[in-house]
C-alpha cells in the first residue's frame, strides 16, 4: 500500500514534467524553423511536432483526474459543507460518513461506466487526429482516475470513523521545514 500514498503526485508531476519538455520542444522547433538556418532549416522543416498540442491536452485531462484523486486524500477537494459545519455531533458525524459515501459510490459509478466506454472503445477503430493513438487510451484516464478517488473517499472514511478527523491541507505548511530549522538551530550551537 506504501506505493499508494503518494500515486497521485507521481502521476501529475510526471505528467507535468513531459507536458512542458513536449511544449519547449514544440515552441524551439516552431521558433527555429523560422530562422534562416540553411539546411538546419530545412530539416526542421521536415520534422512534424503538429501532434504536441493535442498530446498535451491529453496529459492535461489526465492531470486532472488524478489531481481530483489527490484533492479527496489531502482535504481540498472542493465540498458544500456550509450546513454540515452548522450541526454538531454525532448528527454531524453521521452527515459527514453519508457524504463521503456518497462520492465513492458515485466515482465508483463514473468509473464503472467509464470502464464500460472504454471497452466498447477498444473494439473500434478510432484514433486521435494528430498522434493517431487509439481513443479507449485517452479515455482509460476516467475508469482510473475515477477508481482512485473513490478508492480515496473510501480511505478517508475509515480514517474518519476511526479518528475523528478529515484530511485538513494547510496552506502554510512546508514539508521538511521542520528538519531544516532543526539542522540550522544545531548548526548555529
Amino acid at each position: 500500500m506504501k506505493i499508494l500514498d503518494r500515486l497521485e503526485e507521481w502521476i501529475i508531476a510526471t505528467l507535468m514534467g513531459a507536458a512542458t519538455l513536449v511544449i519547449f520542444v514544440a515552441v524551439l522547433h516552431r521558433y527555429l524553423s523560422g530562422l534562416p538556418l540553411g539546411a538546419v532549416q530545412d530539416a526542421l522543416i521536415q520534422l512534424n511536432t503538429s501532434w504536441a498540442q493535442e498530446l498535451c491536452i491529453y496529459m492535461f485531462v489526465w492531470m486532472a483526474k488524478f489531481g481530483a484523486a489527490y484533492g479527496v486524500r489531502t482535504g481540498i477537494h472542493v465540498g458544500v459543507d456550509v450546513l454540515i459545519n452548522r450541526l454538531s455531533g454525532p448528527m454531524k458525524n453521521k452527515f459527514i460518513v453519508f457524504g463521503l459515501l456518497a462520492g465513492a459510490l458515485f466515482t465508483g459509478i463514473v468509473g464503472t461506466l467509464g470502464a464500460n466506454f472504454v471497452h466498447s472503445m477498444a473494439q473500434t477503430d478510432q484514433t486521435s487526429a494528430d498522434l493517431e493513438m487509439p481513443m479507449w487510451i485517452v479515455y482509460l484516464a476516467v475508469p482510473l482516475g475515477s477508481y482512485l478517488m473513490c478508492f480515496r473517499f473510501l480511505q478517508v472514511t475509515v480514517q474518519f470513523i476511526k479518528t475523528g478527523h478529515l484530511p485538513k491541507h494547510d496552506h502554510s505548511h512546508v514539508e521538511g521545514l521542520e528538519d531544516e530549522i532543526a539542522a540550522a538551530k544545531g548548526g548555529a550551537v
